[in-house]
């Protein structure tokens, strides 16, 4: 009986709670609808809106906590930071447009959405994915290459979904040496500037070295000398080049119509300018001239009638240095 006489009061209480419920949430319902103009679903949508960003925002310092606790890298840390931020928002503004507009519940126009929010968020993230399958689809670089992007340049070294790096050439170091600096560069840019590629298919560049002479020495002579240096020093690079050039031909319209190295004249203020032109491979650029260099050096300190030329201020006698038929006429009272 006594059993009977709770089961039946746990019955009765049940309901009564439920409508106290029912009544206090009514009335807080009244309360807000009666300030603020807003009808139940109005208030169902911002109550839910609230739960959706809270959620998200308190996932994201979980996330943080756990990443702050094990990684020590701040810059890792930093980029945790800013990905979940995005990444926080874009979920937002889905779950909050999903609440309040009927029209997102589809799920074609749900997915639009997310992709749209995605491609406005992430646009530099996105464009640079698109960079890294541009890269291994169209390969205008690999790894071991050297290339300059903008005024960038370096060796390839490492290759990302969304950056490359490169081991620095040039800047203060001369004639494309290593700086020692690693360089990482977003893949986007490949779409935006310029891309230099020294070694794809054909690893061979030109190289040109300035030698000026004075009008006085014997530049023909001086010529020969250079030919000669040229023809020892790199003669047979210019049969590899060739080989090379067949080779890449087969993908590249690269034709040269001479390899061979070659010693070009031309006159400057202040004297015969002899350019030795030559090609090489990328990387022994500086190598190659300096044993030219050390080779002319040598050359010209045993030729008497060899002579380098720089900017100089000299007198020019005419009545004694000019060409006999070229002297100018001495006024009468002077001859």
């Amino acid at each position: 009986m006594g059993i009977h006489l709770f089961q039946e009061a746990d019955t009765l209480v049940a309901p009564v709670g439920e409508r106290v419920i029912g009544d206090v949430e009514a009335g807080v319902r009244g309360w807000i609808e009666g300030v603020t103009g807003m009808g139940n679903a109005v208030q169902n949508n911002v109550l839910f809106s609230i739960i959706a960003v809270v959620a998200i925002y308190g996932l994201r310092r979980i996330i943080l906590r756990v990443v702050d606790r094990r990684v020590e890298d701040p810059r890792i840390v930093y980029q945790w930071s800013k990905s979940t931020s995005y990444v926080a928002l874009l979920l937002s503004v889905v779950m909050v447009g999903t609440i309040w507009l009927e029209g997102l519940r589809s799920l074609g126009t749900f997915l639009g959405l997310l992709s749209a929010g995605v491609a406005i968020a992430l646009k530099d993230v996105i464009t640079s994915m698109a960079g890294w399958v541009f890269i291994l689809w169209r390969r205008p670089f690999q790894m071991g290459d050297r290339i300059q992007l903008g005024d960038r340049a370096g060796d390839v070294v490492d290759l990302r979904l969304f950056q490359f790096t490169l081991l620095e050439i040039g800047n203060w170091v001369d004639a494309d040496q290593s700086t020692g600096r690693v360089i990482h560069v977003p893949n986007l840019l490949v779409f935006t500037e310029p891309l230099f590629n020294y070694t794809a298919q054909f690893e061979f560049i030109w190289n040109e070295i300035p030698v000026m002479v004075t009008f006085e020495s014997d530049w023909r002579r001086g010529k020969e000398v250079l030919q000669g240096i040229l023809d020892e020093h790199v003669g047979d690079t210019g049969k590899e080049a060739e080989r090379a050039m067949r080779k890449a031909t087969k993908k590249f319209l690269i034709h040269f119509q001479k390899l061979t190295p070659i010693v070009y004249t031309s006159v400057e203020d202040s004297g015969v300018l002899l350019t030795l032109r030559y090609i090489c491979k990328a990387r022994e650029r500086r190598g190659q001239a300096e044993e030219l260099w050390e080779s002319i050096l040598d050359a010209f300190s045993e030729a008497p009638d060899l002579d380098f030329a720089y900017p100089t201020r000299r007198m020019y006698h005419n009545l004694v240095e000019g060409k006999k038929d070229l002297r100018a006429d001495l006024p009468p009272g002077m001859k």
